[in-house]
């Protein structure tokens, strides 16, 4: 009975201890980019591979509304406007990013290595091409060169957006994104804003975890995910050896590539790639 009693207490002392969780911010959301599609009025950047951050104006949360604890200097000169963007570390440094924004103690030194890439204005009437007029004028702000206003430049052809996103893969960055100029900020999945990348990649929510066998025994072989339309499939490649034993809790999302789908829907050759790090 003590023993419960601690472990409830201890429970809720963390509770207590963790950011509050706010609603989910109301945020626009990337279909993919098929060639084909047209790219008539859409603005080009880089696809930045950090953690999606949303600034209330006074306070940073991720996509999923867990309040991000930065250190006061890093927010203090921000605009009392919201700010859609992505706290990032540099290409190839996901891991660094997602360490640094889980933190409940904010490390000077790690957060110095921070950029808040901001790449829209989810308040600001107008169009597209309107709110980025703005963000360039709210943008940089002297005392704080870490907040950024995301560098874009208009889609031209098929041809030279392919030449980009070689590039930029080389160079070690995600993909690119594609935001059309005409749009209103929807809080919405819709084309207006589309992710470019070198393969397909999509989320799924875990739901169980299947029991491993031969060398895998004793710990996890494979996770039974749901695709946000009800689909059930089992996501066993990819896996690290730590993952296996201590794997992605059920109810989190986790990203997943795949090669296109099968004749009823279900990603060809998936495997894992990370756990969902933003909420």
């Amino acid at each position: 009975m003590l023993h419960r009693r601690s472990l409830l207490l201890a429970t809720l002392g963390l509770a207590l201890a963790l950011p509050a969780r706010a609603g989910a911010p109301a945020l626009m959301l990337a279909e993919v980019y098929k060639p084909g599609m047209s790219l008539a009025d859409y603005w080009v950047s880089e696809k930045y591979d950090g953690v999606r951050a949303y600034w209330d104006g006074r306070q940073l949360y991720t996509r999923g509304g867990e309040r991000i604890v930065a250190p006061a200097w890093f927010t203090a000169t921000l605009p009392k406007q919201p700010l859609d963007g992505e706290l990032w570390a540099g290409r190839g440094r996901f891991a660094h990013a997602v360490s640094t924004v889980r933190s409940q103690a904010p490390n000077d030194v790690a957060w110095h290595e921070m950029k808040f890439m901001v790449f829209d204005l989810p308040a600001q009437g107008g169009d597209f091409t309107a709110r980025l007029g703005v963000l360039r004028r709210l943008l940089p702000i002297t005392d704080a060169p870490w907040v950024v206003a995301v560098p874009q430049e208009r889609a031209t052809t098929a041809e030279a957006l392919q030449a980009l996103l070689d590039k930029t893969v080389k160079m070690g960055g995600e993909g690119l994104m594609l935001h059309r100029g005409a749009s209103l900020y929807r809080a919405e999945r819709n084309n207006d804003l589309l992710k470019v990348k070198t393969h397909d990649d999509a989320e799924a929510r875990v739901v169980g975890h299947v029991p491993g066998k031969g060398r895998h025994a004793q710990r996890l072989g494979a996770l039974l995910v749901e695709m946000p339309g009800g689909q059930r499939f089992k996501l066993g490649t990819g896996l690290s050896d730590a993952e296996r034993e201590h794997p992605p809790a059920i109810g989190s999302w986790v990203t997943y590539r795949y090669n296109g789908l099968t004749a009823g829907g279900l990603p060809r050759f998936a495997r894992f790639v990370r756990v969902r790090e933003d909420g």
